[in-house]
């Protein structure tokens, strides 16, 4: 059963979360993806199994909280990913961001790391609208952007065309972490396709070279795609959650 969190500002979020031993798991969603993704439900699978305490939600906007995706933006979504951590766990936590989610963890790494226990990102996409997504537009796109506010782009998943804004242009340009200083002070890991065509290998590379990080690594799988969604990459993923867990 779904529960949901009334945020202070105005969200109403879903989320499904389960009680354990921790550091606790939290799934941070990419763009446009929700709760229900073959990573989040493997990783509470897993946790559950563990005896883990694990959470997952929805932005605003996506899945079953309240919202339009159109109205929302990065700052947005990070707002109602503090708002849950703040709401609905305790004490260090290890956050696992997939693609846009690597993004939002690492804006909440500004805002609240001492509820980090570590951070795990799944082909992270930090900064994409900024340097993958508008360099890709075309110019009649970014004029429409521009002047009627918003343009409809192709999927990769079969979905249909879906629309992006100038809001969510503007205020991703306020939310660039790889611009500035940016202090990671707790156990980071990258993981990442090498087939990867929404996330290119640079950017992980270009994260690692720019975080003030005493203990990151970056594992590369060879042929992997965006979706990280294999066997071997879910079996990937618990396993580097297990090895930051204290024994």
């Amino acid at each position: 059963m779904v529960d949901y969190l009334d945020t202070a500002h105005g969200a109403r979020l879903a989320y499904h979360q389960q009680d354990g031993a921790g550091p606790g798991i939290v799934f941070l969603g990419g763009f446009r993806s929700d709760m229900n993704g073959t990573k989040a439900l493997y990783l509470e699978d897993w946790a559950r199994a563990q005896g883990r305490a694990f959470l997952r939600f929805d932005y605003t906007g996506h899945g079953e909280s309240s919202g339009t995706f159109t109205d929302g933006s990065i700052g947005d979504w990070a707002r109602d990913a503090q708002a849950m951590l703040h709401a609905r766990t305790q004490g260090p936590q290890i956050l696992v961001g997939s693609s846009m989610g690597g993004w939002i963890a690492l804006l909440l790494a500004r805002a609240m790391r001492d509820r980090f226990h570590a951070l795990v990102g799944i082909a992270a996409a930090p900064d994409f609208t900024e340097d993958s997504m508008w360099p890709h537009l075309t110019e009649a796109q970014r004029a429409e952007v521009l002047e009627l506010g918003q343009t409809a782009l192709p999927s990769d998943y079969d979905d249909g065309p879906y629309i992006v804004t100038r809001k969510l242009f503007e205020d991703g340009r306020d939310q660039l972490v790889l611009r500035s200083p940016l202090p990671l002070p707790f156990p980071v890991r990258l993981l990442q396709g090498t087939a990867d065509e929404a996330v290119e290998t640079q950017v992980p590379l270009r994260l690692l070279a720019h975080a003030d990080c005493p203990d990151m690594r970056l594992t590369l799988v060879k042929d992997a795609d965006h979706r990280f969604s294999s066997p071997d990459c879910l079996a990937l993923i618990t396993d580097t959650i297990a090895a930051l867990t204290p024994r």
